[in-house]
């Protein structure tokens, strides 16, 4: 092909043109395999032939190409020869091939080193802790549009000098968020220097290569760049984190004086804090029933877990002891932020300063005794859990609970049960599906001696809830002679265990009282200089407290977002069937809850010891006279009346009768009657207590006003007084004699007569019972006499023939009487023997002798006359009846006086130790459950506690979605 220019060109037009013609040349796609062959033919002898190799397109470089100059020739015309040989290679073209090749290698190394750079870059971006979350504490208007904090509208808000005093340093602040902004920008210089390292690698200014350097070497020294770029960046980020805590403290106490228009709510982990103590209280077994997530921290004794705790909360505010077992209790440690760092417990209101040495100490005393308290006697540990809440600015929030060390052998002083029931303990926290499982394994022993790695192996095979810390790391480093083994133990290949992360932390030199800020110093010191970190061996996102912290923190809210809201559907529908069930069951009753229905049940029995006060006293001197008659009568027949009604005159009864009163009364009387009276006030209270009410009745109370009567009067005392008192009245009725009138005369004999019917009937009885059915009895009824009987009967007969004989018979029967009866007895073919014939004779001797005295009382009706006119008649000599004129006026005396004493003393005092025993009741749940029970009472239990923990769950949710 050949093409004439009849223009005239200088040389950049002709190089124009060449390239020209080498663009159309590929794009009519010739071989590749053959090169363009371009010549110029000029009509003037001097123009010299143009280079093929000096041909190229530089569009990057220059506009033109870098032929060699020439004289521009401009009276010439040019003409160019395009001529295409399809069967010729040229070494030309190949060379150029490689060339460009060699280009696009240098391109591709610069672009795949800065994507290295970058992503390395990115890498160390998510290892630093997101400042956003600091964000919500500083008001929306402190914020300019680029998202940077608005320093000057602090200042300006802060006017008081006294409080711009408090504030930080706004400039050094501001400067140190610009600078960690920068450094964390991938537009920033350094970053740019070390996205374009990659590109110069290797080359020094002059393009000539560096001398070559072995691979280890490289690593080693990127291994310290990188270390020492972390350890700047975590600097820097204690730095601020410092300086923002402070003003974040400052600007919540602001908030608690009103200063800012912005609110302070509860805090969420509060909130859930609540959640999980009504679900513990609602069900002690709540790993069947409460599956929300909380923070167990197990692991061997003395391993250091609640040095991790207090590391975590800030404070050592637990008690410590050298090789002694501390933790007794589960203790539970909810974790929030606030403006000043105080704890306190969840039943109590006191609030300990956690900035105070006197405080911590108080703390810690008191967790121990709680401790010793929840402690059953004969025990070593205890399954009861203290709630403690501990706040301060900058705490990570989260519900962590501290569970007794396990053992692995009960020493002198431990229960012999102590291993199982801290193995038990243990399975029962860390079966909750949800419970993120804290293990802490003591770095400075051997791994092998660890008993809990194989625990939480089995509570969590896959190790997805499982997070494993390495304590005291500096003692392993130095006494381990291979410092590989801690390497195998953070990577987890040593224990048979897995777990979503593994750390290693530092709490302390073993100085219990080194405080926490000397701890965190210690710790950055040590993992500063730590082989372990510079060689590669820990990472370092897996060290520290600080990382562990966030770590456990992000676990646990991730957890709550899963989990909660599936539990609050649960106890939506549990509620659903409690409200169906009670709707079935109690429709006509309303939902009182245990408490309430005490305080119903209070109300009632106070209101029945004030009807007490309301009894008439006719209706108390009746019950009293009737009741300490009852209690007495027996000790008057016996050792009063029928002693002296065996005497032969009036004199010698009535000295008798004086003798035996007056012993009566000095010893036994005003105590019998005090004792009447307190029965009679029991049985009086008693029958208010179960006094059926009618439709209002409801007896469920049955039994908890059955404990509070045993209550009250087990605590009351009669007045010590009462029965002095009582001595003297009764002495003064006894010794009266004189009855005034025919009426109390006839009053007196019906007493008597009462008095010896009733003993008559029980006489009769008794006769009965000795010698057995009579022959009607036998006849009717098909009974018969036992041979005992029959002996009875037999010597019954011959005594009442004696006493036929001779009527005024004496109580006592003489021996040579005894022998004839015997003898009589034996002739009948009746074998008895004196013990039997005397104790038939007391029974049939008593029965003719009250027969023969209420015979007497007949005739004593028409003795009043003689008695007033003292006249002295043998037939009618009523001794018998002045006596029991007096004991029945001495029964009246009593019975009034013990009546002012109930009602105006005794009644009172009961009541009292009524209103004791029910608030005494009211402060023991225990008590309460035992005494108010049933289906009924449980259903309002459970339906009042499923509403309430519904109702906290709705509320946390729409708290925990607002903080999305």
């Amino acid at each position: 092909m050949r093409l004439r220019v009849d223009s005239v060109l200088g040389e950049p037009q002709c190089c124009l043109l060449a390239n020209t013609l080498k663009l159309y040349c590929i794009k009519m796609k010739f071989p590749t395999q053959r090169l363009y062959s371009l010549s110029r033919t000029v009509h003037h002898l001097n123009t010299p032939r143009i280079n093929p190799r000096r041909l190229h397109w530089n569009s990057a470089a220059r506009p033109y190409s870098t032929l060699k100059r020439f004289p521009l020739r401009t009276a010439k015309p040019l003409l160019w020869k395009v001529e295409y040989y399809p069967h010729r290679n040229f070494i030309l073209a190949r060379l150029a091939t490689r060339l460009l090749k060699i280009r696009y290698l240098v391109l591709g190394s610069a672009v795949g080193g800065g994507y290295t750079a970058k992503k390395t870059y990115d890498q160390w971006k998510e290892m630093m802790p997101d400042l956003t979350a600091y964000k919500w504490i500083i008001p929306d208007f402190i914020w300019d549009l680029d998202e940077h904090i608005n320093f000057e509208k602090i200042r300006e808000m802060f006017s008081d000098a006294e409080l711009a005093k408090l504030l930080p340093d706004f400039d050094k602040v501001g400067e140190s968020l610009n600078h960690l902004k920068s450094l964390l920008s991938p537009d920033s210089a350094e970053n740019s220097t070390a996205m374009k390292a990659s590109d110069t690698q290797g080359f020094d200014n002059n393009g000539k290569q560096y001398k070559k350097v072995s691979d280890k070497d490289k690593a080693e020294q990127l291994q310290e760049e990188l270390l020492r770029t972390q350890l700047k960046y975590q600097r820097i980020l204690e730095r601020l984190e410092k300086e923002n805590k402070e003003l974040r403290k400052q600007a919540l106490q602001k908030d608690d004086k009103g200063i800012h228009l912005r609110k302070m709510k509860k805090s969420l982990i509060d909130l859930y804090s609540e959640v999980l103590d009504i679900l513990s209280d609602y069900d002690s077994n709540y790993n069947t029933q409460d599956h929300l997530p909380r923070v167990v921290v197990v692991g061997d004794q003395s391993a250091g877990k609640t040095s991790v705790l207090e590391m975590i909360a800030q404070a050592r505010i637990f008690p410590r002891g050298s090789g002694e077992m501390m933790t007794r209790a589960p203790v539970k440690v909810t974790l929030s932020e606030g403006p000043h760092h105080m704890a306190m417990f969840k039943d109590s209101s006191r609030e300990f300063d956690l900035t105070k040495d006197e405080d911590l100490a108080a703390l810690r005393n008191e967790i121990e005794i709680r401790m010793r308290n929840s402690v059953k006697e004969g025990q070593t540990v205890s399954a009861e859990t203290i709630s403690l809440n501990v706040k301060g600015p900058g705490l990570q929030r989260m519900v962590l609970v501290d569970l007794p060390g396990v053992i692995s052998t009960v020493t002198s002083g431990m229960a012999a049960d102590t291993k199982d029931i801290i193995f038990s303990i243990s399975k029962a926290y860390m079966q909750n599906p949800n419970a993120i499982i804290l293990c802490i394994q003591d770095g400075s022993v051997d791994a092998e001696r660890s008993i809990v790695t194989d625990l939480v192996s089995q509570m969590d095979p896959q190790g997805r809830r499982t997070i494993f810390v390495l304590t005291k790391v500096d003692l392993a480093e130095k006494n381990l002679a291979s410092p590989s083994r801690i390497q195998q133990i953070v990577e987890g290949r040593l224990f048979p265990m897995k777990a979503l992360g593994y750390f290693a932390v530092v709490t302390g030199r073993g100085n219990t009282n080194e405080g926490i800020d000397s701890i965190k110093d210690y710790e950055g010191e040590f993992f500063q200089n730590s082989k372990l970190l510079k060689t590669g061996m820990l990472k370092a996102h897996q060290v520290t407290t600080k990382n562990l912290s966030l770590a456990v923190s992000d676990c646990f809210w991730k957890m709550v977002r899963e989990s909660v809201e599936q539990q609050a559907d649960a106890f939506k529908a549990t509620r659903f069937n409690l409200e169906t069930e009670w709707k079935n069951n109690y429709p006509r009753l309303r939902e009182l809850d245990r408490n309430e229905l005490y305080e119903k049940a209070k109300n009632e029995i106070l209101d029945e010891v004030i009807s007490l006060s309301q009894v008439t006293p006719k209706h108390w001197e009746e019950i009293l006279q009737r009741k300490l008659w009852e209690r007495v009568s027996t000790h008057v027949i016996e050792n009063i009346y029928l002693p002296a009604a065996q005497s032969v005159n009036s004199g010698t009864f009535n000295t008798t009768v004086d003798i035996k009163l007056k012993q009566w009364t000095d010893k036994q009387l005003p105590h019998k009657a005090v004792e009447v009276a307190w029965e009679t006030l029991e049985d009086e209270f008693a029958r208010f207590m179960s006094e059926h009410k009618g439709k209002d009745h409801d007896d469920i109370f049955d039994k908890l006003k059955h404990a509070v009567k045993d209550e009250s009067i087990k605590r009351h005392r009669w007045n010590e007084q009462a029965e002095d008192s009582l001595r003297v009245i009764q002495h003064n009725a006894l010794e009266d004699r004189s009855i005034s009138d025919k009426q109390q005369w006839d009053a007196a004999i019906h007493f008597l007569e009462e008095t010896l019917q009733t003993r008559l009937r029980d006489t009769e009885s008794v006769i009965r019972d000795m010698v057995g059915p009579d022959w009607q009895e036998r006849w009717f009824y098909w009974k018969s006499r036992s041979p005992e009987q029959h002996v009875r009967n037999e010597t019954k007969t011959e005594l009442d023939r004696l006493l036929k004989i001779n009527e005024e018979h004496t109580a006592y029967l003489a021996n040579d009487e005894v022998t004839t009866v015997r003898k009589n007895l034996e002739a009948k073919n009746v074998d008895v023997d004196t013990i039997l014939i005397k104790d038939t004779w007391h029974q049939v001797y008593r029965k003719h002798f009250l027969k023969k005295s209420l015979n007497h009382c007949n005739l004593c009706r028409r003795g009043f006359h003689y008695y007033q006119r003292h006249f002295v008649d043998s037939e009618l000599e009523c001794n018998n009846v002045i006596l029991f004129w007096r004991i029945q006026r001495m029964l009246s005396i009593t019975a009034n006086t013990l009546r002012q004493q109930l009602t105006n003393t005794e009644v009172r005092r009961l009541e009292k130790n009524v209103k004791e025993v029910l608030e005494d009741f009211a402060e023991d749940n225990a008590k309460k459950i035992h005494l108010l029970t049933g289906r009924r009472v449980q259903l309002a239990e459970d339906l009042k506690r499923v509403r309430e923990i519904q109702e906290k769950l709705e509320v946390f949710i729409e708290a925990l979605h607002q903080e999305k």
